[in-house]
C-alpha cells in the first residue's frame, strides 16, 4: 500500500517519490503528520528544528 505525498515545490499531491507535474519534478514529502504519541522519544528534537 502506497502512502500519500505531497510536492514541497508546487503542493500537488501524488503516490511517487517525485512530483509528477512535467514542469516541477520536485521532491516530495509525506502529506500527513506522524501520530501523536506521549512516549514519542523524538518530539524534543522536531520542536528544535521547526521553532529553532
Amino acid at each position: 500500500m502506497k502512502s500519500l505525498k505531497k510536492c514541497v515545490e508546487c503542493g500537488r499531491y501524488t503516490l511517487g517519490e517525485k512530483c509528477g507535474d512535467a514542469k516541477c519534478g520536485g521532491e516530495t514529502r509525506a502529506a500527513h503528520p506522524p501520530k501523536y504519541s506521549p512516549l514519542d522519544k523524538y518530539a524534543s528534537y522536531r520542536r528544535k528544528e521547526k521553532y529553532g
